[in-house]
């Protein structure tokens, strides 16, 4: 398949309503309202295909940017593609959900997930803390240091407050993915959910939401997921 057979397909696709739903969390035009599901049949005929990624990647329409994520080769993507495609990210659905998902393949997903952390920047850092999650939600435990996930516990402890508002919801779920998902640590993700307490999220025109971390993880606790890894990173 080629890009113009590509492009032509997921307009087919695309959804009045998703589309809605999409520009009521942050797509802006050019978007189709393609559902994730429906490009999964697509996604298994091209199955990976960097070239035509970054075709896609490089439309800067929504759908056929996280299409190129579904079908990236993220082990031929450099520390520069990455940064590229994360100045493209406008919004945090491309940011953690197309961008750090496919970061999260590669050996190099740690260092550049760190420089993404310290940047400063509201997606980059989102993106960062993102990573981390996909990162500690598939890989073996023996993987991380347990001193740099527990330094990294403290300084959302410290910090998620005063933090911009999609920096705070990955920082957030970064706490319950380390209290579900790496259980060395799991007693000091419990620790400091309940320092942190509940999360306030204000977003534009809509009311705020108010995260609780210590609250989610006795959920899944309660459903038997204590040391749950998926399979997959990417859908």
């Amino acid at each position: 398949m080629d890009f113009e057979m590509v492009m032509q397909e997921l307009e087919a696709l695309g959804k009045e309503r998703i589309k809605k739903t999409y520009l009521s969390n942050g797509a802006h035009e050019p978007l189709f309202g393609v559902a994730t599901g429906a490009m999964k049949p697509h996604a298994k005929k091209i199955k990976k295909n960097q070239p035509l990624a970054e075709q896609l990647y490089a439309t800067g329409n929504y759908d056929a940017m996280y299409f190129a994520g579904i079908i990236a080769d993220p082990m031929t993507m450099t520390e520069a593609d990455f940064e590229r495609w994360m100045d493209a990210a406008y919004f945090y659905m491309l940011s953690d959900y197309v961008v750090a998902v496919t970061l999260a393949e590669t050996d190099i997903a740690q260092a550049v997930a760190d420089k993404w952390i310290a940047s400063g920047e509201e997606l980059r850092m989102s993106a960062g803390w993102s990573c981390y999650c996909w990162l500690l939600g598939n890989r073996p435990d023996s993987e991380f240091s347990a001193n740099k996930i527990a330094s990294m516990l403290d300084q959302v402890e410290n910090t998620i407050h005063d933090s911009p508002a999609r920096t705070k919801s990955a920082m957030n779920n970064f706490i319950y993915t380390v209290g579900i998902s790496y259980l060395p640590l799991h007693d000091k993700a419990v620790e400091t959910a309940k320092a942190v307490g509940p999360v306030e999220i204000k977003r534009d025109k809509k009311k705020s939401s108010i995260l609780l971390a210590s609250e989610n993880i006795q959920k899944e606790i309660d459903r038997g997921k204590l040391g749950f890894k998926r399979k997959y990173v990417r859908c």
